[in-house]
Protein backbone atom coordinates (compact mmCIF):
# COMPACT_ATOMS: atom_id res chain seq x y z
CA UNK A 1 0.00 0.00 0.00
CA UNK A 2 1.07 3.58 -0.54
CA UNK A 3 2.91 5.08 2.44
CA UNK A 4 0.34 7.29 4.15
CA UNK A 5 3.00 8.83 6.43
CA UNK A 6 0.78 9.03 9.50
CA UNK A 7 -2.43 9.94 7.67
CA UNK A 8 -5.40 7.60 8.19
CA UNK A 9 -8.29 6.98 5.80
CA UNK A 10 -11.60 5.51 7.01
CA UNK A 11 -14.30 4.48 4.56
CA UNK A 12 -17.73 4.94 6.18
CA UNK A 13 -19.84 3.29 3.51
CA UNK A 14 -20.99 4.54 0.10
CA UNK A 15 -18.82 7.59 -0.81
CA UNK A 16 -18.33 8.85 2.75
CA UNK A 17 -14.67 8.98 3.79
CA UNK A 18 -12.95 10.39 6.88
CA UNK A 19 -9.31 11.44 6.62
CA UNK A 20 -7.11 12.36 9.59
CA UNK A 21 -3.66 13.78 8.89
CA UNK A 22 -0.62 13.16 11.07
CA UNK A 23 -1.00 16.70 12.43
CA UNK A 24 -4.61 16.03 13.39
CA UNK A 25 -6.59 17.76 10.63
CA UNK A 26 -9.93 15.98 10.25
CA UNK A 27 -11.50 15.90 6.78
CA UNK A 28 -14.91 14.38 6.02
CA UNK A 29 -16.05 13.80 2.44
CA UNK A 30 -19.69 13.44 1.31
CA UNK A 31 -21.48 12.78 4.63
CA UNK A 32 -24.27 10.26 4.06
CA UNK A 33 -25.06 8.97 7.53
CA UNK A 34 -28.65 8.70 8.75
CA UNK A 35 -30.04 7.05 5.60
CA UNK A 36 -26.88 5.14 4.71
CA UNK A 37 -27.41 1.40 5.29
CA UNK A 38 -23.63 0.85 5.17
CA UNK A 39 -22.68 3.49 7.74
CA UNK A 40 -21.18 1.58 10.69
CA UNK A 41 -23.58 1.34 13.62
CA UNK A 42 -22.40 3.23 16.67
CA UNK A 43 -19.58 4.97 14.83
CA UNK A 44 -18.82 8.40 16.26
CA UNK A 45 -17.39 11.15 14.13
CA UNK A 46 -14.65 13.32 15.68
CA UNK A 47 -15.94 16.15 17.83
CA UNK A 48 -14.20 18.66 15.57
CA UNK A 49 -14.20 18.30 11.77
CA UNK A 50 -11.97 20.86 10.15
CA UNK A 51 -12.97 20.41 6.50
CA UNK A 52 -16.20 19.07 5.03
CA UNK A 53 -15.75 18.34 1.32
CA UNK A 54 -18.80 17.85 -0.90
CA UNK A 55 -18.43 16.48 -4.43
CA UNK A 56 -21.96 17.26 -5.65
CA UNK A 57 -25.54 17.86 -4.57
CA UNK A 58 -27.22 14.43 -4.72
CA UNK A 59 -28.89 13.29 -1.49
CA UNK A 60 -26.56 10.33 -0.97
CA UNK A 61 -23.65 12.79 -0.72
CA UNK A 62 -25.09 15.82 1.09
CA UNK A 63 -28.03 14.48 3.09
CA UNK A 64 -26.28 15.18 6.39
CA UNK A 65 -24.01 18.02 5.25
CA UNK A 66 -25.77 20.93 6.96
CA UNK A 67 -26.21 18.99 10.22
CA UNK A 68 -22.59 17.84 10.29
CA UNK A 69 -21.23 21.27 9.39
CA UNK A 70 -23.15 22.97 12.19
CA UNK A 71 -22.52 20.30 14.83
CA UNK A 72 -18.80 19.87 14.15
CA UNK A 73 -17.93 23.49 13.24
CA UNK A 74 -16.62 22.42 9.85
CA UNK A 75 -15.53 24.59 6.96
CA UNK A 76 -17.50 23.39 3.93
CA UNK A 77 -15.54 23.26 0.67
CA UNK A 78 -17.42 22.60 -2.58
CA UNK A 79 -18.43 24.05 -5.91
CA UNK A 80 -19.71 27.63 -5.49
CA UNK A 81 -23.44 26.95 -5.99
CA UNK A 82 -23.52 24.07 -3.52
CA UNK A 83 -21.85 26.14 -0.82
CA UNK A 84 -24.33 28.96 -1.44
CA UNK A 85 -27.25 26.53 -1.01
CA UNK A 86 -25.85 25.24 2.28
CA UNK A 87 -25.34 28.76 3.55
CA UNK A 88 -29.03 29.36 2.86
CA UNK A 89 -29.64 26.42 5.24
CA UNK A 90 -27.68 28.03 8.07
CA UNK A 91 -24.14 26.83 7.40
CA UNK A 92 -21.85 29.72 8.33
CA UNK A 93 -18.36 28.73 7.22
CA UNK A 94 -18.15 27.87 3.53
CA UNK A 95 -15.56 28.12 0.78
CA UNK A 96 -17.12 28.16 -2.68
CA UNK A 97 -14.73 27.09 -5.43
CA UNK A 98 -14.67 26.07 -9.06
CA UNK A 99 -12.93 23.41 -11.11
CA UNK A 100 -9.15 23.74 -11.12
CA UNK A 101 -8.95 26.00 -8.08
CA UNK A 102 -7.17 25.21 -4.82
CA UNK A 103 -7.78 26.10 -1.18
CA UNK A 104 -5.31 25.70 1.66
CA UNK A 105 -6.14 25.18 5.33
CA UNK A 106 -3.68 24.02 7.95
CA UNK A 107 -1.48 21.26 6.56
CA UNK A 108 -3.77 20.43 3.63
CA UNK A 109 -4.21 21.81 0.11
CA UNK A 110 -7.53 20.98 -1.55
CA UNK A 111 -7.90 21.13 -5.35
CA UNK A 112 -11.26 20.83 -7.09
CA UNK A 113 -11.18 18.55 -10.14
CA UNK A 114 -13.51 17.70 -12.96
CA UNK A 115 -16.10 14.89 -12.64
CA UNK A 116 -18.60 13.58 -15.19
CA UNK A 117 -22.00 13.30 -13.49
CA UNK A 118 -24.95 15.56 -12.56
CA UNK A 119 -25.64 17.59 -9.44
CA UNK A 120 -29.28 18.40 -8.79
CA UNK A 121 -30.17 19.20 -5.17
CA UNK A 122 -33.43 17.86 -3.78
CA UNK A 123 -34.77 20.83 -1.84
CA UNK A 124 -38.21 19.97 -0.51
CA UNK A 125 -40.39 19.11 -3.49
CA UNK A 126 -38.05 20.83 -5.98
CA UNK A 127 -34.78 19.84 -7.64
CA UNK A 128 -32.49 22.85 -7.96
CA UNK A 129 -29.18 23.41 -9.71
CA UNK A 130 -26.23 22.41 -7.58
CA UNK A 131 -23.36 23.59 -9.74
CA UNK A 132 -20.96 21.25 -11.53
CA UNK A 133 -20.07 17.88 -9.99
CA UNK A 134 -16.46 17.62 -8.86
CA UNK A 135 -13.73 15.51 -7.36
CA UNK A 136 -11.01 16.47 -4.86
CA UNK A 137 -7.26 16.14 -4.72
CA UNK A 138 -6.17 16.34 -1.09
CA UNK A 139 -2.44 16.99 -0.72
CA UNK A 140 -1.13 16.63 2.83
CA UNK A 141 2.10 18.43 3.77
CA UNK A 142 4.88 15.83 4.09
CA UNK A 143 2.21 13.20 3.54
CA UNK A 144 0.22 11.47 0.82
CA UNK A 145 -1.74 12.88 -2.09
CA UNK A 146 -5.28 11.48 -2.02
CA UNK A 147 -7.84 11.69 -4.82
CA UNK A 148 -11.58 11.29 -4.24
CA UNK A 149 -13.20 11.32 -7.66
CA UNK A 150 -16.77 11.88 -6.54
CA UNK A 151 -19.43 10.24 -8.68
CA UNK A 152 -18.07 10.06 -12.19
CA UNK A 153 -17.69 8.15 -15.38
CA UNK A 154 -14.28 7.46 -16.84
CA UNK A 155 -12.75 10.44 -18.64
CA UNK A 156 -9.39 10.67 -20.33
CA UNK A 157 -8.41 13.92 -18.59
CA UNK A 158 -7.78 11.87 -15.45
CA UNK A 159 -4.33 11.66 -17.01
CA UNK A 160 -3.97 15.39 -16.30
CA UNK A 161 -4.68 14.71 -12.62
CA UNK A 162 -1.76 12.27 -12.70
CA UNK A 163 0.48 14.81 -14.44
CA UNK A 164 -0.43 17.65 -12.07
CA UNK A 165 -0.87 15.88 -8.73
CA UNK A 166 0.52 12.30 -8.82
CA UNK A 167 -2.04 10.79 -6.42
CA UNK A 168 -0.83 7.99 -4.15
CA UNK A 169 -4.32 6.74 -3.31
CA UNK A 170 -7.39 6.96 -5.56
CA UNK A 171 -10.90 6.64 -4.11
CA UNK A 172 -13.02 5.58 -7.08
CA UNK A 173 -16.68 4.59 -7.54
CA UNK A 174 -17.12 1.06 -8.88
CA UNK A 175 -20.84 0.43 -8.42
CA UNK A 176 -21.88 1.02 -12.06
CA UNK A 177 -25.38 2.28 -13.09
CA UNK A 178 -24.91 5.82 -11.72
CA UNK A 179 -21.09 5.90 -12.04
CA UNK A 180 -18.38 3.91 -13.73
CA UNK A 181 -18.11 0.21 -12.94
CA UNK A 182 -15.01 -1.89 -12.19
CA UNK A 183 -13.78 -2.15 -15.80
CA UNK A 184 -13.80 1.62 -16.30
CA UNK A 185 -12.40 2.18 -12.79
CA UNK A 186 -9.43 -0.03 -13.72
CA UNK A 187 -8.71 2.21 -16.70
CA UNK A 188 -9.13 5.26 -14.45
CA UNK A 189 -6.54 3.79 -12.07
CA UNK A 190 -4.06 3.45 -14.91
CA UNK A 191 -4.77 6.99 -16.12
CA UNK A 192 -4.18 8.31 -12.59
CA UNK A 193 -1.03 6.30 -11.98
CA UNK A 194 -2.18 5.45 -8.45
CA UNK A 195 -0.76 2.32 -6.85
CA UNK A 196 -3.50 2.03 -4.22
CA UNK A 197 -7.26 2.15 -4.85
CA UNK A 198 -10.05 2.42 -2.29
CA UNK A 199 -13.32 1.35 -3.98
CA UNK A 200 -16.36 3.45 -3.05
CA UNK A 201 -20.01 3.87 -4.09
CA UNK A 202 -20.84 0.17 -4.43
CA UNK A 203 -23.24 -2.24 -2.76
CA UNK A 204 -25.30 0.42 -0.98
CA UNK A 205 -28.35 -0.01 -3.18
CA UNK A 206 -29.33 -2.91 -5.52
CA UNK A 207 -28.31 -1.20 -8.81
CA UNK A 208 -24.74 -0.71 -7.55
CA UNK A 209 -23.48 -4.15 -8.52
CA UNK A 210 -19.73 -3.60 -9.01
CA UNK A 211 -17.40 -5.24 -6.48
CA UNK A 212 -13.79 -4.76 -5.30
CA UNK A 213 -13.08 -8.34 -6.38
CA UNK A 214 -14.06 -7.53 -9.96
CA UNK A 215 -11.90 -4.40 -9.90
CA UNK A 216 -8.99 -6.47 -8.61
CA UNK A 217 -9.39 -8.89 -11.53
CA UNK A 218 -9.49 -6.00 -13.99
CA UNK A 219 -6.23 -4.70 -12.51
CA UNK A 220 -4.52 -8.09 -12.41
CA UNK A 221 -0.80 -7.72 -13.13
CA UNK A 222 -0.90 -3.91 -12.96
CA UNK A 223 0.90 -3.69 -9.61
CA UNK A 224 -2.03 -1.91 -7.97
CA UNK A 225 -3.37 -2.74 -4.52
CA UNK A 226 -7.15 -2.72 -4.19
CA UNK A 227 -8.10 -2.12 -0.57
CA UNK A 228 -10.68 -4.49 0.85
CA UNK A 229 -12.04 -2.92 3.99
CA UNK A 230 -15.21 -2.71 6.04
CA UNK A 231 -16.95 0.57 6.91
CA UNK A 232 -15.46 2.17 10.01
CA UNK A 233 -12.07 0.45 9.85
CA UNK A 234 -9.21 2.94 9.61
CA UNK A 235 -6.53 2.37 6.99
CA UNK A 236 -3.15 3.72 8.07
Amino acid sequence: MADLKGTSVTWLGHATVLIATAKGTQILIDPFIEQNPKFPKGYQLPEKIDLLLLTHGHFDHVADAATVARKHNATVVAIYELVAWLQSKGVKDGVGMNIGGSYRQGDVTITLTEARHSSGIQDGDKVIYGGEPAGFVIAVDNGPVLYHSGDTSLFSDMQLIRELHHPDVAMLPIGDHFTMGPKAAAVATRYLGAKTVLPIHFGTFPPLTGTPETLEKELSGAGVEVLHTSPGKAIS
